[in-house]
């Protein structure tokens, strides 16, 4: 579940590019039953960037899924994420263009 693709892509970030919110609420469904530790979720699902710098929430505002993202601010907080961890993803990690996040959701945002 957390072994990436040729393109550094884990499948929680293939899945949140494709908007897929059933699939990634699988996938922590099934991350709970493993009983997976919050430090192994955030180390390889929330701190993880692919090839091109992106992390799981710059594919998700890609493609302006609003759920999507929902979801992963809810998730953040059950595994009660510190503010400088969540800040670093959101607002401070770029990918490999410079574009955060929140870059990413204010320039291609259809909502």
């Amino acid at each position: 579940m957390l072994l990436n693709n040729g393109y550094g892509q884990t499948v929680w970030h293939m899945a949140a590019e494709g908007g897929c919110i059933e699939l990634l609420q699988k996938m922590w469904d099934w991350a709970k039953e493993l009983q997976l530790k919050p430090q192994e979720l955030r180390n390889h699902f929330w701190l993880i960037k692919d090839n091109s710098g992106k992390t799981a929430w710059h594919n998700a505002v890609s493609g302006s899924h609003v759920e999507l993202l929902e979801t992963l601010w809810n998730w953040a907080k059950i595994l009660q994420l510190k503010p400088e961890e969540l800040s670093c993803q959101v607002c401070l990690s770029e990918e490999n263009s410079g574009k955060t996040a929140w870059h990413k959701a204010a320039g291609e945002s259809q909502v």
